[in-house]
């Protein structure tokens, strides 16, 4: 099982500044931000599941385009998974007919491109023996991460988060885990600006990293654009026994 990283970063500003998309395998994203549009369009028309981790834009920027983009392609609609909140907040302002056409009814009822699916903290989905769960996160808008299970192994991803006790007891109850994916959005200095924002910055990340009793190679997403290697280097006094890298766009994890 693989991942492969569409874009990891929390902004935009040049080729390798695309925001959060992660492609598992051919047919499965985690989030849909900018990444979204490397894809070729016959990649895009692969998709049949896309797992959100909340509703913000740079986590679901493509997600009306790549469902305009593909519906003729395809035979069955793609299937989103987020919380119910999320998926009330995709309802309510995204596939509004406002915004974008709600294709979760178009081009029939029927017959959609599109089909929302609730996923709660705890709630496990099983894919082609692929597991997939959703566990708490700690935003400013209701938020998941998940853990990823190949059978062999697990990848968890933290999602937009601040510290939250949750999370890391989760991540602790991964017998397996491979890679641990973790959002750093500001550099220390800004500490109060990532607590306000419910980000995290290399001090509270070092706390995090402290708290887990797992070892699992740590890998640094969201760098907010311009800051990303001071913020690198800030984590890298912070992490302790770990030595986070940042994730770079076109990165492939195994697991």
């Amino acid at each position: 099982m693989k991942l492969t990283v569409l874009g990891c970063s929390g902004g935009i500003g040049g080729a390798q500044a695309r925001t959060t998309a992660f492609l598992i395998d051919d047919d499965v994203l985690i989030d849909c931000g900018t990444g979204v549009g490397e894809l070729e369009l016959d990649a895009l028309a692969r998709l049949d599941h896309v797992f959100l981790s909340h509703a913000h834009l740079d986590h679901i920027a493509a997600l009306p385009l790549l469902i305009d983009s593909v519906g003729d392609l395809r035979s069955t609609p793609i299937t989103i998974h987020a919380s119910p909140e999320t998926l009330h907040i995709l309802r309510t302002h995204v596939f509004n007919w406002l915004i974008w056409p709600d294709f979760s009814v178009l081009p029939a009822p029927e017959r959609p491109y599109l089909r929302l699916e609730p996923l709660a903290v705890g709630e496990s989905l099983a894919l082609d023996g692929r597991r997939f769960t959703a566990h708490p996160a700690l935003h400013t808008v209701p938020a998941v991460s998940y853990c990823i299970d190949s059978g062999s192994g697990q990848l968890f991803y933290s999602g937009d988060t601040a510290t939250c006790a949750a999370q890391v007891a989760a991540i602790n109850r991964q017998p397996a885990l491979r890679h641990l994916i973790v959002e750093t959005a500001f550099p220390d200095a800004q500490r109060d600006l990532a607590a306000a924002s419910r980000h995290l910055c290399p001090a509270t990340l070092g706390e995090m990293l402290a708290a887990l009793e797992v070892s699992p190679e740590v890998h640094v997403s969201h760098l907010k654009p311009g800051v990303g290697e001071l913020i690198m280097e800030e984590i890298g006094a912070a992490a302790g026994r770990f030595a986070p890298r940042a994730l770079r766009q076109g990165q492939v994890l195994e697991f």
